[in-house]
């Protein structure tokens, strides 16, 4: 069952992939939907995604196909079956036409997503505070919710992470070995390390050789979140 929002969404775009062939930007979508910010097209948009009713096409700007259409999910089983398996290539035939014809756009939107201050790259620091907000390229989220943290330290240069970088990070409490991910330790200190689990144990890995890992029991660390990107200013 899709929300209003989502259901005009997903009309908005099926109507510019019609007409064009190309799928609407995110400013576009805002202002059709009347929405105060990309960052709640962001959110429709995941959530769209993760229903099944479209899908971002990998390595391309401005690319949104729909999978189906409000009215097919609820349709009989049959019908869904048959427009599931119709629906992508009369997409792709639309979509790779319009583009024979046009050159994409550059992707130039944007996302503000919340900035929660420092977080440690070396020792742990006390646990974040605060909250702004930075402007992202919307090529760079993936599905889910995401936030920022400004890098402190250098024990994560060895994995590309320095000091002053802004770290991107999608909201989770689980992760795999050998992920990067934002933990929060006995529930005072946040540190951005590698995670991994051994002998009942877990484990922080730096990547700097003049840093140490720290270990913890199980119950001290809490994931907040996984790396998902980074950003850099140049001076």
């Amino acid at each position: 069952m899709l929300t209003a929002k989502q259901h005009e969404l997903i009309r908005f775009i099926q109507t510019r992939l019609e007409e064009t062939g190309i799928s609407p930007s995110f400013e576009e979508m805002k202002e059709a939907l009347d929405l105060k910010s990309k960052s709640g097209v962001h959110r429709l948009i995941s959530a769209l995604e993760e229903r099944g009713f479209i899908r971002r096409l990998p390595n391309r700007a401005r690319a949104l196909e729909v999978l189906k259409t409000p009215e097919e999910a609820v349709s009989s089983p049959r019908a869904r079956n048959a427009a599931a398996a119709n629906a992508p290539s009369a997409a792709n035939d639309t979509v790779g036409a319009a583009t024979a014809a046009r050159t994409p756009e550059p992707a130039n939107d944007v996302l503000e997503i919340p900035l929660h201050g420092r977080i440690a790259a070396g020792a742990p620091i006390e646990a974040i505070e605060g909250q702004s907000s930075l402007p992202v390229p919307a090529a760079l989220l993936g599905p889910g919710d995401h936030y920022a943290l400004e890098v402190s330290g250098d024990s994560m240069i060895e994995a590309g992470i320095f000091d002053g970088d802004f770290a991107l990070i999608r909201r989770t409490d689980t992760a795999r070995d050998g992920e990067i991910v934002v933990a929060l330790v006995d529930n005072e200190e946040a540190t951005l390390k590698f995670l991994r689990r051994e002998g009942g144990r877990v484990r922080l890995d730096p990547a700097n050789a003049s840093y140490e890992a720290q270990i913890y029991n199980p119950a001290q660390v809490q994931v907040q979140g996984k790396l998902a990107g980074l950003l850099r200013r140049y001076h």
